[in-house]
């Protein structure tokens, strides 16, 4: 089932949401960096029935586009308001990468918004990692913005890493949510590169482990590969950023290590994702 398409004012933004219609426990899916709500149709199609909704973060999708710097304490709060203006209470948050970071803040601030969270290969580095935000400029900033069609932009990914990784739906549904129509013609990325940049310059200032230690719901956090595994080169994302003891942080953290996999894990095993989605949604379900 399609879902619809709205626009909830919370913290000064105008978010873009999006509302799958289900009964149950409801879930909120949050995207990574430089990518929008639309990316975990592949996931929540493998959840028939569930009430879901996905965010596009600010700067991201059909949502505000404010000018950098992009603070990811700024965005956790985007992500906290917007959760209180659905209403949610014990909700199953799923977010990905940057998306599993805003969550867990989320959450820390707000703690009646979920009752579990699942963390997919979430940026939360190494604590010894965050030495305030970074100067200059990000390679990702120079990212080419402009394509004649999300076709064009499809033919050009599909076979090239990471994306050859992915299933061709996740593909297609990235570039097809991913590209804005220009008014002159053509697409453009939705999410501005100069936005995706300044968010990487930012992550190392997003100095988490505060709110971590103070999380008492169930926390399951799914690693991909980390960097000694990887084939990977410097500037392919495909190693996990994540902190290996991320899991043992939490009060109530369960570590899920998926050495086959890169951080994409939601394009390339849906599957998965969705199996440990429904595992969380039946723990949920059993609590008084």
């Amino acid at each position: 089932m399609s879902p619809r398409q709205f626009y909830v004012n919370a913290n000064g933004m105008q978010q873009s949401v999006y509302e799958w219609a289900g009964t149950g426990t409801p879930i909120l899916f949050v995207h990574a960096t430089g990518f929008h709500a639309r990316v975990w149709d592949a996931v929540i199609d493998l959840l028939p029935g569930v009430h879901a909704y996905a965010v596009d973060m600010r700067g991201h999708g059909l949502s505000d586009k404010p000018a950098p710097p992009y603070p990811w304490q700024s965005i956790g709060d985007d992500i906290a308001a917007l959760s209180a203006a659905l209403g949610l209470r014990g909700a199953l948050g799923v977010g990905h990468s940057m998306g599993g970071h805003v969550l867990t803040y989320a959450q820390a601030h707000h703690p009646e918004l979920f009752g579990a969270l699942l963390l997919v290969d979430p940026v939360i580095l190494p604590e010894a990692y965050y030495i305030g935000a970074l100067d200059g400029e990000h390679f990702a900033a120079k990212r080419r913005a402009d394509w004649s069609s999300p076709d064009e932009m499809f033919a050009k990914f599909k076979t090239r890493p990471p994306f050859d990784r992915w299933q061709e739906q996740s593909l297609r549904d990235y570039v097809n949510y991913g590209l804005l129509p220009k008014p002159d013609g053509g697409y453009t990325l939705a999410c501005p590169p100069a936005i995706e940049g300044s968010l990487y310059m930012q992550a190392s200032a997003a100095n988490i482990y505060p709110e971590i230690a103070q999380i008492e719901i169930p926390v399951t956090v799914m690693r991909a590969r980390t960097a000694t595994d990887s084939v990977a080169g410097p500037f392919d994302f495909s190693a996990s950023p994540t902190a290996p003891d991320l899991a043992s942080r939490f009060q109530h953290g369960t570590d899920v290590y998926l050495p086959d996999n890169t951080h994409f894990i939601p394009m390339e095993a849906p599957q998965v994702v969705a199996d440990h989605i429904q595992r969380l949604l039946t723990d949920l379900k059993s609590l008084p």
